[in-house]
């Protein structure tokens, strides 16, 4: 058994999330604790309690999401995890490469949180609300999806954001362009074509004034070398320089989430298990679509956690 960690993206968060690891464990509380701190609020309060339209805010969304998957992983490393022997490599869908960043140590929690902070408000602010779209188009590849992004811009914005999985891909861009696209998609045989009840058009290049001000803030953050490759969004491949983090970050804010590529590689790199890490089971779900001979575990309960020590201990015996 080969071992990926992963950690989940936007569309995970549920109100309630981490609370009954927070009650359960001190390790978990801690991280939860840390985060308030570095926020200067409570958002753990919005976390449990809600109401759901403030959680799903995305500059809530992301440091939250951060938040549970940290956690998760305090409380396995405090019943003897090991990431950089348990995991090959580290992995996080969009946002989520911030945690997969924390969990392996190349940031620090309070910074994460704060970067992702940054990184909401500015995605939220480089888009009008109203202005921008995204839509899933559902049974087209990757190729087909990119056509009928580019068919559907006519001189406004319209990118392919999120290759999640074999006949899973959102585009993203200006509202006018994604309705245009998803009535293209439908004549070119998708399944379906649905936008998504997201606040503004992410991955795609009309986030540029969000990339700007993620480039200024992480300039100003350290990122040490993680203990495991971190298989980046952008790239669909292993990265471990510092610098080349930084960079990648940035990029990803305007630039395609790689998911399936990203999965494929790890699978065709030895992987056989693909753990997620935090709340919910989104990143679990696609992992058989994309490569049928691969496992997704999700581990987000003390269940969980306690299932996976037991399984991680008895590969070691």
């Amino acid at each position: 058994m080969t071992i990926a960690f992963t950690f989940p993206g936007q569309g995970s968060q549920t109100v309630g999330m981490g609370k009954e690891l927070a009650d359960t464990f001190p390790e978990a509380r801690a991280v939860f604790e840390e985060v308030d701190a570095a926020l200067g609020q409570s958002l753990t309060k919005i976390m449990w309690e809600g109401p759901a339209d403030e959680l799903t805010l995305t500059a809530n969304t992301q440091p939250a999401l951060m938040a549970v998957s940290l956690a998760t992983m305090r409380v396995l490393e405090a019943k003897g995890v090991d990431l950089s022997k348990a995991a090959s490599f580290v992995a996080g869908h969009s946002l989520g490469e911030y945690s997969a960043l924390a969990a392996a140590g190349s940031l620090s929690i309070a910074d994460a949180a704060r970067l992702l902070r940054i990184r909401g408000d500015a995605m939220q602010k480089a888009v009008p609300v109203g202005e921008g779209a995204m839509a899933a188009l559902l049974g087209l590849d990757f190729d087909q999806a990119m056509e009928v992004a580019q068919e559907a811009a006519q001189s406004e914005v319209c990118q392919a954001a999120n290759d999640n999985a074999t006949g899973q891909v959102v585009v993203s861009g200006h509202k006018a362009a994604v309705e245009r696209a998803c009535e293209i998609a439908k004549g070119k045989g998708a399944r379906r074509a649905v936008l998504l009840p997201v606040s503004a058009p992410f991955h795609c290049s009309l986030m540029q004034p969000a990339a700007d001000a993620m480039a200024k803030a992480l300039a100003e953050v350290e990122i040490k070398a993680p203990a495991v490759p971190l298989v980046a969004n952008v790239l669909a491949a292993p990265i471990t320089d510092p610098e080349e983090i930084r960079t990648r970050l940035v990029e990803q804010v305007t630039g395609t989430v790689r998911w399936r590529e990203s999965v494929s590689w790890m699978a065709d790199n030895g992987v056989t298990t693909l753990v997620e890490i935090g709340t919910g089971k989104v990143l679990t779900g696609m992992v058989r679509r994309i490569v049928k001979s691969l496992e997704g575990v999700a581990v987000n309960t003390a269940e969980d956690i306690d299932a996976l020590v037991a399984r991680l201990e008895g590969a070691e015996s």
